[in-house]
Parts: structure tokens; sequence; C-alpha cells
């Protein structure tokens, strides 16, 4: 009998983690695979360049805003309630997109479905403890399997992308997400620990401490900032950013004052170990971003390589980054996290060091032996960043914290992004391209430092 339960256990986890990794990998899914598609909607909505960019940029400001307030939702409502309702979303979304009249609604869609998609990893970091605890299993390992599946997702998009639009049209970007999210939500629905029981209220009181007027200010600041970097609306980027500031402000005297405030700034102030990890994580991202977005650019314009190949040239960076996550899961649970990740960043900067030589030689070897080297500590980093952080809260926190985590990632995208656009106006040539390895090694060795400062958290 207890061999039969403890088979049963090992099933309804497997089938629990594969549930989460697969609704966590569709937000840098569906974040990467539109690159493909901006050429054909242009196309069939008549769009000049700057225009087709709102259908990425919808995604990536509804993403970097909507994931800590998902986090808080899940945080108050319960993990497994909300990652459901948010592939719901996904699913109904993603199923009528394709029937949008225009592209306004097109990217109104884009925008949804990204809301539905930052349910998932925030409401996944909370379960993995829950799922840990029946599994009798450290928590690093389920978190190895998201991390994994949030590397995958993001470098296979372009290829999945390409062979999507080429056999059915940008629709199928769209449609593709209708039976993964399904999918997702039936095995977490079946096979995710219940949410805790949580005592009745009054909807008055439960909009109190919900603090909606905080939830508001900080997507209102957060937008405004990012839209100011990404120059969205041009003359209008300085405007934005002091409205953005003063925004910025008023939230903070809100949560600072407020009983229930949807980001404790207090004890976030007093949590070093959580702050450095964000701010060590979003640098890092950076870097990342400046290979991911800079590098096709540089093979395709100064090499002349077609985009699809490129496409498979970023492969190797997929597969060694989640070659290497169980690898760090391993030493993260023998060494701990500090070393493996400081050992990850090291392996880091000399892996973006050694990117000058594409200004030489834009060879197929070279290039798959250094895409292949940047996936090691990709794959390090981003687990033992991720084990930091899930170590740096209290599980009670773990929604909201997992949340900003993921924003993280979208501020190191956007910094990439424009810090790609000030060194390579004219577009990414060899010139550009050794300004952008200097800028990755000076944010390597930034990185380096703050993860040196970060400690584990003891209390």
């Amino acid at each position: 009998m207890g061999q039969t339960i403890i088979v049963s256990n090992q099933r309804r986890t497997a089938l629990a983690l594969t549930g989460l990794s697969l609704g966590a990998s569709l937000n840098p899914l569906n974040s990467s695979m539109i690159a493909v598609a901006l050429v054909l909607l242009r196309s069939d909505f008549g769009l000049s360049v700057a225009a087709v960019t709102w259908v990425v940029t919808a995604f990536y400001l509804a993403s970097a805003a909507g994931q800590p307030v998902m986090g808080r939702l899940a945080d108050r409502f319960g993990p497994r309630r909300m990652f459901m309702l948010g592939m719901g979303l996904v699913v109904f979304t993603c199923a009528v997109a394709p029937l949008a009249p225009n592209f306004a609604l097109l990217c109104v869609a884009r925008a949804v479905m990204a809301v539905g998609t930052a349910t998932a990893y925030p409401s996944a970091v909370i379960m993995v403890g829950a799922i840990a605890h029946r599994a009798r299993v450290e928590p690093t390992k389920p978190l190895g399997r998201l991390q994994m599946a949030n590397t995958s997702a993001a470098a296979v998009g372009p290829v999945v992308g390409g062979i999507l639009v080429s056999l059915v049209g940008w629709e199928a970007l769209f449609l593709v997400n209708v039976p993964l999210a399904v999918a997702a939500l039936l095995l977490v629905r079946n096979a995710a620990p219940a949410d805790p029981v949580r005592e009745p209220s009054r909807l008055s009181a439960l909009l109190r401490e919900s603090d909606i007027p905080g939830i508001l200010s900080f997507v209102g600041a957060l937008l405004l900032v990012m839209m100011a970097a990404l120059d969205v609306a041009p003359g209008y980027r300085w405007l934005m950013l002091g409205a953005g500031t003063l925004m910025a402000v008023l939230f903070a005297w809100r949560e600072l004052r407020f009983s229930h405030p949807f980001l404790d700034l207090r004890l976030l102030g007093r949590n070093r170990p959580l702050l450095l990890m964000y701010l060590g994580f979003a640098v890092f991202s950076s870097v990342y971003y400046f290979v991911f977005f800079g590098l096709p650019q540089l093979l395709e314009e100064a090499g002349g390589y077609d985009p699809g190949l490129v496409g498979l040239l970023m492969l190797p960076l997929a597969t060694m980054s989640v070659l290497a996550t169980p690898l760090a899961v391993r030493g993260i649970v023998r060494y701990g996290v500090r070393p493996i990740l400081l050992t990850g960043v090291g392996l880091l900067t000399l892996a973006a060091a050694l990117m000058w030589l594409l200004t030489g030689a834009l060879s197929i070897p070279l290039v798959i032996a250094l895409t292949a080297l940047m996936g090691i500590p990709y794959g390090m980093v981003g687990i033992a960043s991720n084990q930091g952080m899930f170590a740096s809260v209290r599980p009670e926190e773990r929604g909201v914290a997992a949340g900003i985590y993921q924003t993280c990632r979208y501020v190191g995208a956007i910094t990439a992004t424009v810090m790609i656009g000030v060194f390579a106006d004219d577009g990414v040539d060899v010139a550009s391209w050794s300004r952008m390895v200097l800028a990755m090694v000076v944010l390597c060795v930034v990185t380096f430092a703050v993860s040196l400062l970060w400690r584990q958290r003891t209390a």
C-alpha cells in the first residue's frame, strides 16, 4: 500500500510539473516567435515598420506590468486558481484573435494574452513549495524544470514561429496556444495541490486589502517609464518619463502609508538578498538579450545569412542552457546557490568577451561554438538566480516576488534593445558589434560584483 502511494505521488508530481512548465513556457514562447511574423503582418494590415512593432511592444509592456500583479493575486487568492484562470484567458483570447478585423484589436489581444500567460510563472513558483513538500524533494529540482521551460521556449520561439507562419500564416501563432494552454490547465487542475482554504471575507474588505490604487499606480509608473525607454511615442519620451517618475513617487508614498500594501517597500528594503538578486538578474538578462537580439542582426546584415539559418544558429544557446540546468541544480544542492551563481557569471564574462572574435570572422562553426558556450552560463545563472529569489522570500510572498523577478527579465530585455539602438543606429556591423561586446563585458563585471555581495538569507 505504501509503495502504491509513493508511486501515485510521483506520478502526480510529474504531471503537475509538466503542466506548470508548459504554462510557464507560453509567455517566453510568445514573446519571441512573433518576430518572424512582422513582415507578414505589415503586408496583411498595410503597416509601417514602426507601427507593426506595437504587436511586440504591447506584449512586453503587458507582461512586465502583469507579472507582479498576477503574483500578488496568486498570493491572495491561490496559485492553482490563478494559474487555471490565466490559462483559460489564453485559450479564449487566442481562439478569437485570428478573427480581429484590424491591427489595433490584434495588439489588444496580444496584451490580454500576455496578462494570461503572466499568471503562470509566479503561480508555478508558489506551487513548487507544496509540490516539493508532497514529493519530499528539494524545491531546487522543480524550479530547475521551470527554468528549462522558460529558457528553451524563448530560444526555440523563432524556429517554431517560422514553421507555423510558413505553413499556416500569422494566425497560427495564436491558435497554437489553445491546445497548449488547455493541456496545462487540465494537468494542473488534476495533479497540482489544491489551494489552501482561505477565510471568506466581505467584498468591501477584499477590495480594500487588495490595494487596487497601489496596483494601478505601480502598473502606470512601470508602463510610462518602459514606454519612454522604448520611445514608443517619439517626441513625448521625456514627458512620459517625468510622468512615470511622478507616479512612482506617488506609488512609494501610498505603499509606505497603507496597512496592506501591494508591495511592502519597508520589508523589501530590509531584504537585501532579494534586492541584490533582482539587480543581478536584470543586468544578467541585458547581457543575454544583447546576444539574443544583436547577434541575429549581425549575422543577417554583416554576414548575409538567411533568417531561417540564423534561427538555427541560435539553437545551440537553448540546447546548452537546457543541458546545463540540471547539472547546475545538482551543484546547488551540493554546494549552495552562491558558488554556482559566481561560477556561472564568470563563464558568462568569458563567453561575452569571446564574442569579440566575430568581428574577425562570421563562420558557421565559430558562431555555433560561441552560442553554445553562451548557453552554459545562461542555464547556470538562470537557475541560481531563480533559486536565490525563492530562498530570499517567505512562502506567502513568493507570488509577487516571482512576478517582480520576471519583470526584471523584461527590464533587461528592454535595456538591451535600447542600447543596441544606441550602438547600432544604422544597423549592426562589425564596428557596432565590437562596442556591444565591450558593453556586455562591463555588464558582466557589474553582475559579478552584485553576485559577490549576495548572501543566503538566514531569517
